[in-house]
């Protein structure tokens, strides 16, 4: 690529301003065409998007008076409706068994492309910091990829490309969610939603030759808390679709259910993407996160550690059948969640058994009723895919209606399982949380930790987990009573560890920064709704000598 070069497009669409520094090909992505599109739709709908927020604000306050989430009495007869269905599956996503996902840096989307899975979600959001360079050369990634041209060559003269038998998995795309903005973008003076961005210029610059191609533009759809903000969606995605001239109902989308109010709002959501819905998935880990962080304030919420949250237990349990349940009755696809294990080199014991976890993990899913499963790393894709193959030989298994099952209100919130919390879970989200934000910080939002593929949820999980167990004043299994003033001194001697690790590279990390930021979430006492929300200015490269 060029170097870059700041102020390239600046003036070339009224109102619209890039403050960061772009090269001459990603200057074709931002085109004065895309940025008329994109500019339509911040316009548009960015009031709306505003507004949700502010519901969410609403909401949160009235969990905290301890209103618990139930389902929504005025949208029954949605719910109840047994005749209503959505799209059938689109080209290309009718077998959706194992499906990969990851950041969209050039060399991840061949892989990924090429590792043998169904289909690929490449991430703009949790497993992508979203640096401008990052966000802006992933979406060159992403039309170089369509056109099935995209290259590699690293830095010891290795080259990737695409295979060339026309296994190439599904491309579907996950946009940052609605609570992100774009600061390197300015719209009338005002920064444009993150969502609608990595949406739009995606679209515009895809969807016919995709359509061409005999697929069509497929979305991930993150971080939703409730079906009007599902109804935005739809709203963009029938607008971007007139805009282009593309019939409605080309776009998919798979929304992820990762918020507990979501999980209270399925059947909903699905209705009001049902032209254009592909399902909803288990976001399992963020879902977490959303648990924690929705009842944070109530001492009758608590979650042990990490490694006792897991699928089985009754509050999980529940929202996977009741998302089988909904998906299989409205025809549409019900995905699974993350295996978050990773191969483990030069250990073949550790490796056996990690890798056990993820069979066992993709059994359940699969004869629970999934339709498919995800994997973060290609060497998982045969182990996902020969289980799959074993119990679901066909495309899908939609036709599994799961009549059998019935989840009330109380069973979604039902924590009534064993677990503890240790001294070394303290310390474990500390280092977990620590590593994240560093590598974040520099850029990279998917981590290998403790041999784990750590990303923007999981990290997020750590964080929750240290300001619930401190604003409660939880004990240890030992009777250590976890406050703000024993997790700052673990804290200390965690960053200590560090330093001593790493010696003189210390002082070159950004260690001292997720420090600073993660001691201010950690007492009990304050709390950030998301990362971005601590750390995002850290990483905005806005030019000097950008201006409207």
């Amino acid at each position: 690529m060029s170097s870059r070069i700041a102020n390239l497009i600046k003036s070339n669409v009224p109102g619209v301003a890039i403050l960061a520094p772009v090269t001459t090909t990603e200057a074709e992505i931002l085109s004065p065409q895309a940025l008329q599109f994109i500019a339509i739709l911040q316009r548009t709908f960015n009031p709306t998007r505003k507004a949700l927020l502010q519901k969410r604000v609403l909401r949160q306050q009235a969990l905290d008076r301890g209103v618990l989430p139930d389902f929504l009495p005025e949208t029954a007869y949605i719910r109840n409706d047994p005749n209503w269905r959505a799209a059938p599956p689109a080209p290309g996503l009718q077998d959706r068994r194992v499906e990969i996902t990851g950041p969209v840096d050039r060399k991840m989307v061949i892989n990924a492309l090429n590792s043998g899975a169904k289909t690929f979600m490449a991430d703009f959001e949790d497993s992508t910091s979203p640096t401008w360079e990052n966000i802006i050369s992933g979406q060159v990634n992403m039309r170089d990829a369509v056109n099935e041209s995209i290259e590699f060559t690293n830095a010891n003269g290795k080259k990737y490309a695409l295979r060339k038998d026309g296994q190439i998995a599904t491309l579907l795309v996950r946009p940052r969610g609605w609570h992100m903005v774009e600061k390197h973008v300015l719209v009338d003076g005002e920064p444009m939603s993150a969502s609608i961005f990595d949406f739009a210029l995606y679209f515009f610059h895809n969807a016919k030759e995709l359509i061409k191609r005999g697929k069509g533009p497929y979305f991930y759809l993150p971080k939703m808390e409730s079906h009007l903000e599902a109804r935005l969606w739809n709203d963009i995605f029938n607008t971007a679709q007139d805009m282009l001239n593309i019939p409605r109902g080309t776009i998919r989308g798979t929304v992820l259910i990762e918020t507990l109010l979501a999980a209270y709002e399925m059947d909903e959501i699905i209705y009001e993407l049902r032209d254009h819905s592909a399902g909803l998935n288990c976001g399992r880990w963020d879902y977490i996160f959303s648990f924690i962080k929705k009842l944070r304030n109530h001492s009758q919420f608590i979650l042990p550690q990490r490694s006792s949250v897991t699928m089985t237990v009754p509050f999980m349990d529940a929202y996977v059948r009741l998302l089988i349940q909904t998906c299989h009755k409205r025809g549409v696809h019900a995905m699974g969640g993350m295996a978050a294990q990773i191969p483990i080199k030069n250990n073949p014991q550790a490796n056996e058994v990690a890798m056990t976890k993820v069979r066992n993990d993709k059994l359940r899913e699969v004869t629970a009723g999934h339709d498919g499963t995800w994997v973060a790393h290609p060497d998982l894709v045969k182990i996902a895919l020969e289980i799959f193959d074993k119990h679901m030989p066909q495309p899908n298994q939609i036709h599994v209606r799961r009549d059998d099952v019935k989840v009330t209100a109380t069973d979604l919130l039902d924590i009534n399982f064993k677990g503890t919390i240790t001294e070394e879970s303290v310390r474990e989200n500390i280092e977990i949380a620590l590593a994240y934000m560093e590598a974040w910080l520099r850029g990279v939002g998917c981590v290998p930790i403790f041999n784990l593929m750590e990303d923007l949820a999981t990290y997020e999980i750590s964080r929750s987990q240290l300001y619930q167990w401190a604003h409660h004043k939880v004990q240890t299994d030992k009777g250590k009573v976890v406050d703000g003033e024993y997790i700052s001194k673990i804290l200390d001697e965690e960053i200590h560890k560090i330093q001593k690790k790493l010696g003189d590279k210390y002082e070159n990390s950004k260690y001292e920064a997720a420090k600073k930021a993660l001691a201010t979430n950690v007492t009990g006492k304050h709390y950030d709704d998301f990362l971005p929300d601590l750390l995002y200015d850290d990483i905005v490269s806005i030019s000097s000598n950008a201006k409207l």
